[in-house]
C-alpha cells in the first residue's frame, strides 16, 4: 500500500468509528431533548434547512451604502440644530462615549447642523432630504424606517463585519450565507447568494470591499456568494478556454468529478462534494449568466423606472435592476455594495452625487418589483454600517462640514416581504446622538430578518469546534415585531 491509501485507510477507519459515536450520542441527545431539538438543524431533500413556522419573505435584497450615510442629513430631522450652529456639543450628550482617534483630539466639537431642506412625506409624515432624495421620497408608505439602530463597532473593518456577519472579526459566515444555508436553491442554474460592487460617480474616499464580506467562513463553501463583475466576463473563467468546444469542457469536468470522487471516497472531506457542485454550477451558468446579465432585452420602460445610469455597467443603477432580474430568476440572497459614504470632509459636495446615484434607482427597484409581483415575498434592506456624528469633523462653514464615524445610533429602511409599510420605529434625541425610544441593535435587525425568512434564530445554527454557532451569537437578540405586516 502506498503512503495515501494508508493514510485514508486510516482516515476512513477513524471515521467510521467517530461518525458511529456521534450517531449514538446525537440519537441519545434527541431522545431526551425532544423534536425540537432535531427541528434546530432538519434538512428538506433540497438540502436546505426546514423553515420553523411560515415564511413572509423568500428572498433578501441588501442596498449596503458602504462608509455610513450621515442620519441627520438624510432621514433623522433635527431642525432645533440650526440655533446651536458653530456650539460645543454638550459634555452631557456626548456622556464619555468613545470617539475615534480622527477627532478625539479636537479642542472642540462644533455642531454642524444639516444645511439641506427636509418635508415630511406619506400618511406616516416620514421626515426625509427632500432636496436629494425627490425621488425615493415617494416610496415612504412602503418601507419602514429605523431611525434607532446602534452597534459597538466605531471602524469600517469590524463594524462592516459586524453587520454582515455579526461579529466584528472576519471570517465568520455572513447573512447572505446564512439565508444560503437555510434556504437552498431555488434556481439549479444559478448561486444562491450573488454579490454585486456597484462604482460610485464619486471615488473620494472608498473603502475595502473584496471576498471576506461574502465568505462562507464555517458553512459549507457552497454557501459562500459569487461575485459578479461588471466589466469583461460577469464571472471570471466562466467562459471556455479559446479553442475549446463545449464538449471537449464537459469531458474534462467528468474528468475531474471522477478524480474528486475518488479522492472523497478515500478522504471523506466533505467539501469535496462542495468543489465538484461548483464546477458543475460553473459549467450550467455559461448558458444561465449571459442571458441574465444581458439587460438589453428590457424594455425602455424599465430602464425609465431606474434611470439613464441602469444602461452603464458598474452603476448602482445597472446592479438594482440586475439584483431584480437575480431574484426574478430565484436567486436567494442578493448583496450590493456602493461604497464612498464615509464623509469625513466635505459632505455637502459628496452626499449630492450619492444620492444622486441611488435615489432613483432605489424608487426604481421598489415599484419594478412591485410591478413584477415579486415585492411581497422579496425583503429589500438598504444602510450603512454606522451613522454619523451632529459635530463637524475639522473645518465648519455654513455650507462645509465632515462628520465622523458615530456607532450608536444610525438609520436603515426595510420594505418588502412581511414589513409594515410607513412605520417609523424609534428615535434619537435632539443632537441624534443618542437613542431616546426603542433601540434596534444590529441583533436585533438579525433576528428580525431571518423571522420574516420563517426561522427562529436561536434554532438555526451550525455545529463547529464543539459549538453550536448562530448568526445572532450568544447574547440577547429580538425580534422586532412593531416592523412585521
Amino acid at each position: 500500500m502506498s503512503l495515501l491509501t494508508d493514510h485514508a485507510a486510516l482516515e476512513t477507519r477513524r471515521q467510521f468509528f467517530a461518525r458511529g459515536k456521534n450517531a449514538l450520542g446525537y440519537a441519545a441527545l434527541a431522545s431526551l431533548l425532544g423534536r425540537d431539538y432535531l427541528a434546530h438543524g432538519a434538512e428538506s431533500k433540497a438540502g436546505a434547512v426546514l423553515t420553523h413556522f411560515a415564511p413572509k419573505a423568500k428572498r433578501i435584497i441588501y442596498l449596503h451604502m458602504v462608509g455610513g450615510p450621515a442620519q441627520m442629513d438624510l432621514f433623522d430631522h433635527k431642525p432645533e440644530m440650526a440655533k446651536w450652529y458653530d456650539k460645543d456639543l454638550p459634555p452631557t450628550v456626548q456622556g464619555g462615549q468613545r470617539l475615534t482617534t480622527m477627532t478625539s483630539g479636537q479642542k472642540r466639537f462644533p455642531i454642524a447642523p444639516s444645511r439641506y431642506k427636509f418635508a415630511q412625506f406619506g400618511d406616516a409624515g416620514m421626515w426625509m432630504n427632500s432636496e436629494l432624495l425627490p425621488w425615493f421620497s415617494k416610496c415612504s408608505d412602503d418601507v419602514a424606517f429605523i431611525r434607532s439602530m446602534h452597534t459597538e463597532a466605531i471602524n469600517h473593518e469590524p463594524a462592516i463585519s459586524y453587520i454582515q456577519t455579526g461579529n466584528q472579526i472576519t471570517g465568520r459566515p455572513c447573512l447572505g450565507s446564512w439565508v444560503s444555508y437555510g434556504l437552498g436553491a431555488e434556481n439549479q442554474n444559478l448561486p444562491t447568494f450573488v454579490v454585486l460592487v456597484a462604482e460610485p460617480s464619486n471615488r473620494e474616499q472608498i473603502q475595502a470591499i473584496s471576498g471576506r464580506l461574502w465568505s462562507s467562513g464555517y458553512l459549507p463553501g457552497e454557501h459562500a456568494g459569487v461575485a459578479f463583475r461588471s466589466k469583461g466576463d460577469p464571472i471570471l473563467y466562466i467562459n471556455n478556454p479559446p479553442g475549446v468546444p463545449t464538449t471537449v469542457r464537459r469531458n474534462t469536468l467528468d474528468g475531474i468529478k471522477a478524480l474528486n470522487e475518488m479522492n472523497a471516497a478515500l478522504v471523506g472531506d466533505p467539501e469535496t462534494h462542495t468543489r465538484i457542485a461548483q464546477y458543475e454550477m460553473a459549467f450550467r451558468m455559461q448558458a444561465s449568466v449571459p442571458e441574465l446579465t444581458e439587460l438589453s432585452s428590457e424594455p425602455e420602460s424599465t430602464f425609465e423606472l431606474y434611470g439613464n445610469d441602469a444602461k452603464k455597467p458598474g452603476t448602482f443603477a445597472n446592479t438594482a435592476l440586475t439584483a431584480r432580474r437575480l431574484v426574478e430568476r430565484g436567486v436567494r440572497f442578493v448583496q450590493i455594495y456602493h461604497n464612498n459614504w464615509d464623509h469625513h470632509s466635505n459632505l455637502p459636495g459628496r452626499m449630492q452625487s450619492q444620492c444622486k446615484d441611488v435615489d432613483q434607482a432605489c424608487h426604481g427597484l421598489i415599484k419594478d418589483l412591485k410591478l413584477r409581483g415579486l415585492w411581497d415575498e422579496t425583503l429589500v434592506i438598504w444602510g450603512g454600517e454606522f451613522g454619523r456624528t451632529i459635530y463637524s469633523q475639522g473645518g465648519l462653514s455654513p455650507t462645509n462640514y465632515g462628520r465622523d464615524h458615530h456607532p450608536r445610533c444610525f438609520t436603515m429602511w426595510l420594505g418588502g416581504g412581511g414589513i409594515k409599510g410607513g412605520t417609523i420605529y424609534g428615535a434619537t434625541d435632539d443632537f441624534s446622538y443618542n437613542i431616546v425610544e426603542n433601540p434596534v441593535h444590529i441583533r436585533d435587525l438579525h433576528a428580525t430578518l431571518l423571522h420574516l425568512l420563517g426561522y427562529d434564530h436561536l434554532r438555526l445554527g451550525f455545529k463547529h469546534q464543539g459549538l453550536d454557532q448562530r448568526l445572532t451569537g450568544v447574547e440577547p437578540a429580538h425580534v422586532v415585531k412593531s416592523l412585521l405586516a
